[in-house]
């Protein structure tokens, strides 16, 4: 079979081996001195390494006073970096493109201690920090710096440059009458800045590759760039020079949606993607137009090619998942990428933690300088018997099994996938796991209890190493439950061993703030009641990006939020909640209370040589996989 995807792509002067990209974003890879690291070099060569065809590095800032997060690498400053990931891109055969940016009114003031520069004076959306008005004299500096960082990055042997337009960018800034309200030439022509910069880029990338990163729908119609205005504008930006075009989504109004989790369908931009390719073809047929937008499986990104809509796919959120996901493709290996469930929990790094990007599936992604080889192979083999088949059971299994040991697991349920399986978006890497564990002859004993007696009556009784995977449990509940309240424990209600009545309101106690009560009283709709404690429903989602997403898709449910309110009593046929500040009660209806509250460890089993995951302390499916690595690389 033909794979289209893996086909060569013409990008200008250069041949790229195939048509997947992996796209700039934020890492927190580099150092206090916002340069590139030994870490980002390790973290691309190994998507290199697996096979992709053009890289697009972190995005670099073209002058100091622009300093959107804490790590963001600085162009005068990322020479020797870029020629480092250059070689190691190269030695593969990889393509490596250099980001060039400015963030304008979205950046940041708190690391440079200097005014935003934006357009105009229109209030950055998240901080509400109103920048300066650039004059002039700025504007020309930014263009500029575009040129001078182009040089730079050709210099280090930089196969081309990235013009961001996109999301968090200054040149979209101008392009939007959102943000670009001035009467001057910069705004009645509000496309004279992106042409100034693209032809300064254009001027300095001698015989190299130009591209753009363009922000195709703010989604805001009422000022900014709608998809319909999209067409005209590639079109025209394109026939300054440019090679490739990359079709994305959001403005200032809407950076929830720049890399949306599962709740919004993969491929979101393929109507608009089209629309663009069909007329950037008739002006400048030589520039390719790339698709992005949460395109993590390879069939539709195959699809997309083969129906026209695109020239090339953005996969980046996929090699996050697997580094590999080129190589196992053209090996015909493609059932056994490692799925991307765009859980959105550890590659999205821009929040007050500066975490290091990583992946819930495959936490070597990051850390590609410090994790160890997991599947070397044992110096002695051993009998292993995991104890539980949720996530930390399976990874367990299926490393040591990779290491070469005999490996069996005992679970005490009918399936395997444990809590992952049946609530959030981790089943598709649970199925993943079970299929892995499969090919690894894995032999799986279901609707077992663990006792000191299950070894013999299994199977091989003597000399196994015990790993405990047996997960969590639901945790103290500190309220008061009456005699004949309705009480159910969400876990129980998803694996299907609670129920709930037919009909009336349901209150879904959330004092974690997490996805697992939002996701039922979605689904419950105006049957639900939320209690939480935090001043909004879903608290802990701002770190995935899905916080305000999820409240507006509560409301729109009809779903009922009680705010501010600590759970005292559960009784029958109401619940009692007092306010967190004032101390009043309140009463509310409802048929039953499902509990969405924290869980404790499962007791240790006896006999056990390790435990991992929940059993040790319940967290999440990242905590697991690590875990279960660590366990089977320590046997």
């Amino acid at each position: 079979m033909t794979i289209r995807l893996l086909e060569s792509l013409r990008l200008g002067p250069s041949l790229a081996a195939n048509r997947i990209m992996f796209g700039p974003h934020a890492t927190n890879l580099g150092d206090d001195h916002r340069r590139f690291t030994a870490r980002h070099t390790a973290y691309y060569r190994s998507r290199a390494k697996g096979g992709c065809g053009v890289i697009v590095a972190e995005g670099a800032s073209v002058l100091p006073g622009d300093w959107p997060y804490e790590r963001a690498p600085l162009a005068e400053r990322c020479g020797d970096g870029w020629a480092e990931l250059a070689g190691a891109c190269h030695d593969a055969g990889t393509l490596l493109i250099a980001s060039l940016d400015h963030a304008g009114g979205q950046g940041s003031s708190a690391y440079s201690q200097l005014p935003l520069w934006a357009p105009s004076r229109v209030p950055e959306v998240n901080s509400r920090e109103v920048p300066k008005w650039m004059e002039a004299g700025d504007i020309a500096a930014v263009v500029v710096g575009f040129g001078v960082a182009t040089k730079l990055a050709v210099q280090a042997g930089c196969d081309g440059i990235e013009i961001n337009a996109g999301q968090h960018s200054l040149v979209r800034q101008f392009l939007s009458g959102l943000t670009n309200q001035r009467d001057d030439e910069w705004g009645l022509d509000r496309m004279l800045f992106a042409s100034q910069v693209i032809q300064a880029v254009r001027a300095a990338a001698t015989k190299r590759i130009v591209g753009l990163r363009l922000s195709c729908d703010e989604l805001a119609p009422w000022a900014g760039i709608t998809a319909e205005m999209a067409p005209d504008i590639a079109s025209r930006l394109a026939a300054l020079g440019l090679d490739y075009l990359v079709v994305v989504r959001g403005g200032i109004f809407s950076a929830e949606k720049t890399r949306p989790d599962f709740h919004e369908p993969p491929g979101f931009n393929i109507d608009t993607c089209r629309a663009v390719r069909h007329a950037v073809q008739r002006t400048s047929p030589g520039t390719a137009v790339i698709l992005q937008g949460s395109v993590v499986d390879w069939g539709q990104a195959e699809w997309a090619v083969t129906d026209g809509v695109c020239d090339g796919v953005e996969m980046t959120r996929a090699q996050i998942a697997d580094p590999q996901l080129v190589i196992k493709l053209a090996a015909g290996d493609a059932d056994r990428i490692r799925p991307c469930i765009r859980c959105n929990q550890t590659c999205q790094v821009r929040d007050a933690r500066n975490p290091i990007v990583t992946c819930v599936g495959e936490p070597s992604s990051g850390r590609e300088t410090e994790d160890p080889d997991w599947y070397a192979p044992a110096g002695t083999w051993r009998d292993v018997v995991v104890v539980g088949g949720g996530v930390a059971g399976l990874e367990t299994a299926r490393v040591a099994a990779a290491r070469g040991h005999r490996v069996r697991i005992i679970e005490r349920g009918e399936v395997l996938g444990g809590v992952a399986a049946i609530a959030g978006p981790g089943r598709a890497l649970v199925d993943w796991l079970i299929a892995e564990c499969d090919r690894a002859d894995i032999v799986t004993h279901l609707g077992t209890e663990f006792t000191q007696d299950t070894a013999t009556a299994t199977g091989e009784a003597t000399g196994e190493i015990v790993v405990q995977a047996t997960g969590g449990r639901p945790g103290v509940r500190e309220y008061v439950i009456d005699d004949g309240a309705n009480v159910v424990d969400v876990a129980a209600l998803r694996s299907g061993t609670a129920s709930l009545p037919g009909s009336g309101t349901i209150a879904l106690f959330d004092p974690v703030g997490g996805p697992i009560a939002v996701a039922l009283a979605e689904q419950l709709g105006e049957r639900a009641v939320l209690i939480t404690q935090d001043q909004i429903a879903g608290n802990e989602l701002s770190r995935t990006g899905d916080l305000a997403p999820a409240n507006v898709r509560l409301a729109q449910a009809g779903v009922r939020v009680e705010k501010r309110a600590l759970l005292r009593a559960a009784h029958v046929g109401s619940v009692d909640v007092q306010d967190r500040f004032s101390g009043e009660w309140r009463s509310i209806e409802c048929v039953a209370l499902v509990d969405c509250g924290f869980r404790l460890p499962t007791d240790l089993l006896p006999g056990a040589d390790v435990q991992v995951g929940d059993c040790v302390a319940p967290r999440t499916i990242y905590e697991a996989v690590l875990e279960g690595r660590r366990a089977a690389l320590a046997i």
